[in-house]
This record gives structure tokens, C-alpha cells and sequence, in this order.
């Protein structure tokens, strides 16, 4: 974790606010203004001060002044948490929030000695957020921190000697633009952007919530740089515009905090399929994969990014509720038609696996997910037919005994022609998705 050095802030009213004492502990080394600032934050306490508190212990690296500050919070709350900032958190989440509209001026006063840039995304938006703002958190790097790879060396499949067929990769397909995305060098830089089948796109990959979605960074004719923000909410990373730094949620698609916040803009999401360098490489042999040489040093090794955290379910950063109906990093393919429906399902990828021609609705349209044998869910709109057989590859027989070849973006029977279109999903871990989305049905 970065450290939070010493800095001095201007207040920005005539009037020195309640905020700013908390603040004090950071601009001074002075034991006096430290007395006095304790002494106001106690005589002034009340639930709003809660977050504040805590915020100013994460980032206090003085111990005699965190423990004054911590036995006050405890005294108050009559919880006792100690430095136990998740348990912190999920106590102030469960409950309606009672931050007042200076905690806006605070985190950005707090949060720009780490990096200048975060002061515009929290500074006078208090009318632009439909989020929680005591759930955002700083995820410990500065923007884009963890580096996007920004339109990223292809190279051919043949040229790919550093991979093994057991690799994890992450494929895409548009307008016959066939590409793989290893995990191995996408766990490092979280994000890539690029051109792909003429299609402006932004992949983003969560790795605290094992999520990668495909997204077209253009809507309505406004083309969106995005990046990552070094924030998070509910252990999901925040993107952030270059243009106006407006805050958006990476599983909605949608700008949260901001002033792109309220204009009706959510982004388009496109397929991304999980699965092994072998199987996509003998579906796709004509396939382009990431090139090691992303002008960045990293040890791109199978397994090496994110090692302790994908070995256990514990998270990292807690979330308001754990649903137990899965284990947290338990894998989900979601299924959703945001420009449709709220209706929202996720389905168990164990389930998946045990059963690999799955039938189901969402928004009475019928759909049947495909897996295949390295565990990758392909999706198709598939009106009334049914299928009976899939040979866990690229074909499948439907009751009628008509052969159907699964491709990325529809599903076709060669010999009527028919066309049944790819519906978008992606694969997520419980924890992150529930709490993304707190109504969705789960299926396992």
C-alpha cells in the first residue's frame, strides 16, 4: 500500500469544517493540532463522523494518534473491530449511510496526496452519483496504476510457442476478427483497448471478481477512453473516462459517479468465452493472441498474477453481504439483456458442466447455453427448438435430428441456412456478481 505522506490543504470555505480536522492528522506533524482536532472531532461526534474515521485510520501511519482515533470510534460505534477495515465496512454498508455531501470534499482531499487525478473524481459531485460513496475504495494504485494494454501486439497462433494448450485464455470474435487474450498477461494490466473487426472495444478484466466483459466503448456517436481508476466498488474495479473522470461501474457499464452520471449511457457488451489455448486455438486456428512484448516488464508466467488470491476464497476487499448459496469465487455464467429487462440470472458453472445442453428463458426468449470440453458456455437465442446432443465441440443435433455448428456469433444449421443469434454473456465469481446485482436468480 502506498503510504499517505504529509500534506497541506487550503481549506476550500472561509470556515474550517468538521472534515477538516480529520485532515489535520495528515497536514501537521504538530502534537497540538493533533490534541485540539481529537478534542473537536469528539465534542462535535456524531454518525456521519463514523466514515470519516474510519477512512482517516486506513491511511494514518501514526500509531499513537490511529489508537486515539480508534478507541473513539470504538467507544461511539461499541463495535470493536480493531484495524479490521472489511469488518469496518460491512458495519457502516448494513445500514442507510449518514455521510453528509463534505464527505464528497473530504475523499478527494484524502485521496489526491496518493494521486492528483483522484481529487476530480469525488471534488463537488454530490449531485452526480447513484452510488454509495462511503463504498467506494481505494484499491491501491494509483489511475491506471495496473497499465491498460492500449491497442496490444497480435501475433499469429503458430508464434505463440510461450503457451501451453492448458492455458486460460479469454476469446473474442467480431465481424470475423478472431482473438485470444491470455490470462496469464491480462491478470497484469486488467484492461485492454482496441480495434477490433472495425469495433472500438475496451475488454476489462476484474480479477478480484474474476469477471471480464467485452465492452463497445462507443455510444450514440461519443467514443469513451476508458481506464482503470484505482478504485473500487464492491471489490469491483471503477473505470474511469478520460474526458470528464467520471467513475463507472465495470458489471453495468455505466458511468456512477460524475458528470456523465444521469445522461442514459450504458454500453454495449459483446461475448467473451472462457476457456483453454487448445480449444480455442483448434476452433480458431486462425486465431491472433497476445504477443508477450506488451512494453511492460512482468513475470507472465501461468498462474503467477493474483497466485494468493485465486488459491483461497477469502477476498480481498469485503463486500456488503456474502450470499453462501455458492462459495465467494465459485464461477457463474451470467445471463442478462440490460437494453431489455432487469431480469438478471447466473448459473452455477459447475451446473454447467455437469449438464452441457442447458435450456431456459429470460424475458420469454428462449436461450440454451453450450459447454464444451475444456468448461467454455457458449449462448444462442434458440426460439422453439431443442437440441438433444452436443458433442462438447462445434456441433450439435437438435431433436428433429438436424446437425447445428456452434460459431462465435450465431448458431447455424448448414444445411436450411438458419440462424440462430449469439446471445452476450461472460463468466463471473458469485460473490462479485451478487453483489452487483442483489436480485439476480441463481441456478445451480
Amino acid at each position: 500500500m502506498y503510504i499517505l505522506m504529509l500534506f497541506t490543504i487550503g481549506s476550500l470555505q472561509g470556515q474550517k469544517q468538521y472534515y477538516e480536522y480529520f485532515l489535520d492528522f495528515f497536514r501537521t506533524a504538530n502534537p497540538e493540532v493533533h490534541k485540539n482536532a481529537l478534542t473537536h472531532i469528539k465534542t462535535n461526534w456524531s454518525e456521519s463522523s463514523e466514515v470519516l474515521a474510519i477512512e482517516t485510520l486506513y491511511f494514518l501511519q501514526n500509531a499513537n494518534n490511529s489508537l486515539k482515533i480508534l478507541n473513539l470510534l470504538q467507544k461511539k460505534t461499541k463495535k470493536y473491530y480493531h484495524l479490521d477495515f472489511n469488518a469496518w465496512y460491512e458495519y457502516i454498508w448494513n445500514k442507510n449511510y449518514t455521510y453528509t455531501d463534505d464527505y464528497y470534499t473530504f475523499k478527494a482531499l484524502l485521496h489526491q496526496s496518493i494521486d492528483q487525478r483522484f481529487n476530480k473524481y469525488f471534488l463537488n459531485r454530490q449531485n452526480q452519483s447513484d452510488i454509495r460513496l462511503d463504498e467506494v475504495r481505494w484499491g491501491g494504485v494509483l489511475q491506471d496504476g495496473i497499465p491498460p494494454l492500449r491497442n496490444p501486439k497480435m501475433i499469429q497462433a503458430s508464434s505463440a510457442q510461450y503457451l501451453k494448450d492448458s492455458d486460460i485464455v479469454f476469446g473474442i470474435a467480431i465481424n470475423g476478427d478472431i482473438r485470444a487474450y491470455p490470462k496469464r498477461i491480462l491478470a497484469w494490466h486488467e484492461m485492454f483497448t482496441d480495434i477490433v473487426g472495425d469495433i472500438p472495444v475496451a475488454g476489462v478484466y476484474c480479477t478480484l471478481c474474476g469477471t471480464v466483459i467485452l465492452y463497445k466503448t462507443q455510444k450514440d456517436g461519443v467514443q469513451y477512453k476508458l481506464g482503470t481508476s484505482g478504485f473500487l466498488y464492491r471489490s469491483n474495479k471503477l473505470m474511469y473516462d478520460q474526458k470528464t473522470q467520471s467513475l463507472w461501474n465495470t458489471l453495468w457499464g455505466k458511468p456512477v459517479i460524475g458528470p456523465l452520471v444521469g445522461k442514459g449511457i450504458e454500453l454495449e457488451y459483446l461475448s467473451v468465452v472462457t476457456t483453454t489455448w487448445g480449444n480455442w486455438k483448434k476452433l480458431h486456428p486462425e486465431t491472433t493472441v497476445l504477443s508477450l512484448f506488451t512494453g511492460h516488464n512482468r513475470d507472465y508466467g501461468e498462474g503467477v498474477a493474483y497466485k494468493d488470491y485465486f488459491a483461497t476464497d477469502k477476498l480481498m476487499f469485503s463486500v456488503p453481504k456474502k450470499d453462501t448459496k455458492l462459495k465467494n469465487k465459485q464461477e457463474i455464467l451470467a445471463i442478462r439483456l440490460p437494453s431489455e429487462t432487469d431480469e438478471n440470472i447466473a448459473i452455477s458453472s459447475k451446473f454447467l458442466n455437469k449438464n452441457n445442453i442447458y435450456r431456459n428463458q429470460i424475458n420469454t426468449r428462449n436461450f440454451t447455453v453450450f459447454t464444451d470440453k475444456s468448461g467454455a458456455h457458449r449462448v444462442y437465442f434458440t426460439l422453439e427448438i431443442e437440441f438433444s446432443s452436443y458433442n462438447k465441440e462445434s456441433e450439435a443435433i437438435d431433436a428433429k435430428g438436424n446437425t447445428w455448428v456452434l460459431y462465435e456469433d450465431e448458431l447455424k444449421n448448414n444445411i436450411t441456412g438458419k440462424v440462430l443469434k449469439r446471445l452476450p454473456t461472460h463468466n463471473a465469481f458469485w460473490f462479485g456478481y451478487k453483489a452487483a446485482f442483489p436480485e439476480v436468480k441463481l441456478i445451480k
